[in-house]
C-alpha cells in the first residue's frame, strides 16, 4: 500500500445518506419525527416505570441522533477525531448494555412467571440495582476494548466514513496499517457476548414456556404469551442486527447495508421496547392471578 496516501487525521466526514441529496429535507423530517417520537415515548416510560432498559435505549438514541440529523440536513458533515471517539464509545456502551439488559429481563420474566409468589423476595430492590449496575459496567468495559482497537489505528487512507456514525467496522476499512487482528478480536468478543446472553435467554424461556403451558387459565396464558412475544421481538431485532453487522468478517461493500440496518434496528427496537415495558407493568398481576387459578 502506498504510504504517501496514509495520514493521521484530525477529523472525519460522515457521509450518511449524502448519496441522495434531493431527499435531504424529506429524510431529515422523517428521522426527526422518528427520534422525536422515540424521545417522548422513552421519557414517558422512564417517568412511569423508571425502567433501566428504556433509559439505556434513550441514551443510545441520543448518542446518534443529534449529529445524524445535523449531517442529514447540513452540507458540513465533519466530526472531530475526539468527537468520533466519544460517540463510538457511548454508542457501543449503551448498545452492549442493552443486549445484556435484554438477557436480564428474560431472567426477570422467568422468576415472575415461574415463581410469582416469591418474586418480590427473589428480585429484591438491591439485587435489581446490582444487576443493572453490572450490565452498565460490563457494557462500559467491553466498549473500552473496541475503543482501543479504534485508537490503535495510526493512519488512514481517507477521512471519509461511509456511515452516519463512528463505528469500528467502517474505521477499520479506512486503516492503512495491517488491522487483520482487529476484526478477529471484534468477532470473538461480539460472538462471546452473543452466546452468553442468548443462552441465558433460551434457558429462561424454555422454563417460561413449560410453566405457561401448565396454566389452567386461558386468559393468563394469552396475556403471558403476549408479554413474552414483545420481549422476544425486541431480542430478535436487536440480536439479529448485531449478528449481521458484528459477528461476521467485513468487506467494504457491506457498509451501505450496515448503515441501513443500523437505522432500522434503532427505529424498530425502540418501538418494540416501549411495548415490552408497557406489558411489564402488568406482568406480576397476570402471573400471580394465573398461579392462584392453578
Amino acid at each position: 500500500m502506498d504510504k504517501e496516501n496514509c495520514t493521521a487525521v484530525t477529523d472525519f466526514i460522515l457521509l450518511g445518506f449524502s448519496d441522495a441529496p434531493e431527499l435531504r429535507v424529506f429524510l431529515f423530517l422523517l428521522f426527526l419525527s422518528i427520534y422525536g417520537a422515540t424521545v417522548l415515548g422513552n421519557l414517558g416510560m422512564i417517568v412511569l416505570i423508571e425502567s433501566p432498559l428504556v433509559l439505556c435505549g434513550f441514551c443510545y438514541s441520543m448518542t446518534i441522533a443529534p449529529k445524524f440529523l445535523a449531517s442529514v440536513l447540513n452540507e458540513d458533515k465533519a466530526i472531530s477525531f475526539l468527537g468520533c471517539a466519544v460517540q463510538f464509545y457511548l454508542f457501543c456502551t449503551f448498545g452492549v448494555t442493552e443486549v445484556i439488559l435484554l438477557a436480564v429481563m428474560a431472567y426477570d420474566r422467568f422468576v415472575a412467571i415461574c415463581d410469582p409468589l416469591l418474586y418480590m423476595v427473589t428480585m429484591f430492590q438491591n439485587l435489581c440495582m446490582e444487576l443493572v449496575s453490572c450490565c452498565y459496567l460490563s457494557g462500559a468495559m467491553r466498549s473500552v476494548i473496541h475503543l482501543c482497537l479504534a485508537l490503535q489505528i495510526p493512519s488512514y487512507r481517507l477521512n471519509v466514513i461511509n456511515h452516519f456514525l463512528c463505528d469500528l467496522p467502517p474505521l477499520l476499512s479506512l486503516a492503512c496499517s495491517d488491522v487483520t487482528v482487529s476484526p478477529l478480536v471484534l468477532y470473538v468478543v461480539a460472538t462471546f457476548y452473543e452466546i452468553i446472553t442468548i443462552m441465558v435467554i433460551l434457558k429462561s424461556y424454555v422454563f417460561i414456556l413449560i410453566i405457561i403451558l401448565r396454566m389452567h387459565s386461558a386468559e393468563g396464558r394469552c396475556k403471558a404469551f403476549s408479554t413474552c412475544a414483545s420481549h422476544l421481538t425486541a431480542i430478535a431485532v436487536f440480536h439479529g442486527t448485531i449478528l449481521f453487522i458484528y459477528c461476521k468478517f467485513h468487506s467494504g461493500n457491506s457498509m451501505g447495508i450496515d448503515k441501513v440496518t443500523t437505522v432500522l434496528r434503532n427505529k424498530d427496537v425502540k418501538e418494540v421496547l416501549r411495548k415490552v415495558e408497557k406489558h411489564s407493568v402488568n406482568l406480576m398481576i397476570i402471573t400471580s392471578g394465573s398461579s392462584h387459578h392453578s
